[in-house]
């Protein structure tokens, strides 16, 4: 049976979306099915890490959820259409599909205006997983905590959370962590990204282990060689032996390793 993986983070700019579009492509790598859903829809980014824009993305989540389309149909197959870049060609024949939301501006703004059915959504989160036969569903979701964070994290088997070294966001997490629990969650990762050169890796997981009574995956450092690739591939796939693809591997690594 399938896994569902939320990865979520309690303020924005912690480079989720990023991590989230790595983390599934290291783990389709690993011949697994592997889904990803865009549910940030208020901002939704991480088409772009798949070389997606408003010409070739086809159906949307935004289509699903206002009766226009049925959820299969918003598939993008990436591992079919792996563009001819250092990282996201090695996914050519992965199971690796992309469920996008709409980048048009009229159709954000009628999510903000008008909201939708969180429950019709989480619906056809269930219907991927059997139609699609999938191993993981990663959902990308929006920061902070509303109404379709808290049903997302309630169906998954597994919250990832990403929080910067920064007193803000261990306040938030501290939130997350606690409803996480509430909800039942069963498997809780931490994981922190744009660590400062010079921080001490071991006493900084020992500290957040212990306020937080959770495993932390991996130390993401802040660097400039991922900055600066702009969101044009994927990283951790084009830049294995980086210190931040190596990191991120033993969060994936602890993914598939998980009961």
């Amino acid at each position: 049976m399938g896994k569902i993986i939320s990865i979520h983070s309690f303020r924005g700019g912690t480079g989720k979306s990023n991590s989230t579009a790595n983390l599934a492509a290291l783990v389709a790598l690993q011949d697994k099915r592997v889904g990803i859903v865009d549910t940030d829809i208020q901002s939704p980014g991480i088409h772009v890490l798949f070389g997606l824009d408003a010409k070739n993305m086809g159906k949307t989540i935004n289509d699903f959820l206002h009766g226009k389309c049925e959820i299969g149909e918003v598939a993008y197959p990436v591992g079919d259409k792996a563009a001819n870049s250092p990282g996201r060609s090695n996914l050519a024949g992965k199971k690796l599909w992309l469920f996008p939301s709409s980048i048009h501006g009229r159709e954000i703004g009628q999510i903000l205006r008008e909201g939708y059915d969180v429950n019709l959504l989480n619906t056809g989160l269930q219907t991927l997983m059997k139609e699609f036969e999938l191993d993981y569903l990663f959902i990308d979701t929006h920061p902070g905590l509303n109404e379709e964070t808290l049903l997302s994290i309630a169906i998954s088997d597994m919250l990832i959370i990403i929080l910067r070294p920064d007193n803000q966001d261990f306040q938030g997490t501290a939130v997350t962590v606690d409803i996480a629990r509430s909800l039942d969650v069963p498997k809780l990762l931490l994981m922190v990204n744009k660590a400062v050169p010079g921080y001490d890796y071991n006493d900084m997981k020992n500290q957040i282990e212990g306020a937080f009574n959770a495993q932390l995956a991996g130390i993401m450092p802040l660097n400039f060689e991922l900055a600066n690739n702009a969101s044009k591939d994927l990283f951790a796939i084009s830049t294995p032996n980086h210190e931040w693809s190596r990191e991120l591997k033993k969060v994936a690594d602890a993914i598939l390793s998980a009961d």
